[in-house]
């Protein structure tokens, strides 16, 4: 796997495109906006995305869908506990910030599911508390954790949106994030990268 990451939107969200090298099908993680750049790079590569993966329905991981559809026509896929936020401007923040944005026709995940998607395996991990539907994708093989605003270098996700809970996230962390071997390497949805080892031992949240 390589990943290639976009910084998006007006909160500059870290939007990953996890490819298959050899194939050249690749997924997209949090479009916080439809860059040409992102665009670009597809093209110039002759990479195929398969599918756009939300690890939560926050507006800064979402608002980038219709312009990656107008492209491509490809699923998209949201935790089933955040598929009424996606389709809610005042939820998602989306009318907050912006004009508001909703997206509909979003397929739910549950934890545990694997998606074999491009070549490769996410499975998803439920872990809520930045949102009732936050989950992170674990691709086992390539030993890469995309983990949204659930778990940041040295910091977490924010809890005092509507529906959040600061001990639901920690336990989920704990519980689901950091079972995984120290040397994942870990994609937040903000700032730089990190692993799993490094935040067992200096993560002050956990």
């Amino acid at each position: 796997m390589k990943v290639e990451k976009f910084i998006t939107g007006i909160i500059s969200t870290n939007c990953y495109l996890a490819i298959h090298e050899e194939s050249k099908r690749a997924v997209i993680i949090d479009p916080a906006a439809c860059p040409p750049g992102l665009l670009r790079y597809m093209k110039d590569e002759r990479i195929e995305p398969e599918a756009i993966l939300l690890t939560h329905a926050h507006f800064d991981h979402i608002m980038g869908i219709d312009g990656i559809l107008d492209k491509y026509r490809v699923p998209v896929y949201v935790h089933e506990k955040d598929m009424k936020m996606l389709e809610d401007p005042q939820w998602n923040q989306s009318s907050v910030y912006t004009g508001g944005y909703t997206y509909s026709g979003a397929a739910g995940v549950r934890d545990g599911q694997v998606l074999p998607l491009a070549g490769m395996n996410f499975r998803v991990l439920h872990t809520p508390g930045h949102t009732p539907g936050g989950c992170c994708y674990y691709v086992e093989d390539a030993g890469v954790l995309f983990s949204g605003d659930t778990l940041f270098q040295a910091s977490v996700g924010r809890t005092d949106f509507p529906g959040s809970s600061m001990s639901d996230l920690i336990q989920g962390i704990r519980e689901k994030l950091l079972v995984l071997p120290e040397n994942t390497l870990v994609y937040p949805g903000h700032m730089g990268e990190t692993t799993i080892g490094y935040e067992k031992q200096n993560n002050p949240f956990i």
